[in-house]
């Protein structure tokens, strides 16, 4: 039986047709991959950032009790005190 030079020639288109996707699917899936690493680190960055402002927030309260508790104690000792006694 005789090949058919049409079959193949349509063989031939199918099968570079098919390996420029696969190309191309490796392609976008290495883009894809490269951005989801880029988007990971930029994540983990945001997380570092949240902590430190966590921690910065954190001594911000520290530093108003304290500041708070000065006020209370200068205010007991002003109770009772005459204006004209200093």
């Amino acid at each position: 039986m005789p090949e058919d030079p049409i079959a193949h020639g349509e063989l031939a288109a199918l099968t570079r047709r098919h390996e420029q996707a696969q190309e191309q699917n490796v392609r976008e899936f290495g883009i894809i991959k490269s951005e989801l690493t880029t988007l990971q680190l930029k994540v983990s960055n945001l997380d570092q950032k949240a902590d430190n402002l966590m921690s910065t927030v954190s001594g911000l309260e520290q530093k108003i009790d304290r500041n708070q508790a000065q006020i209370v104690e200068l205010l007991t000792q002003l109770v009772g005190q005459r204006p004209d006694a200093s």
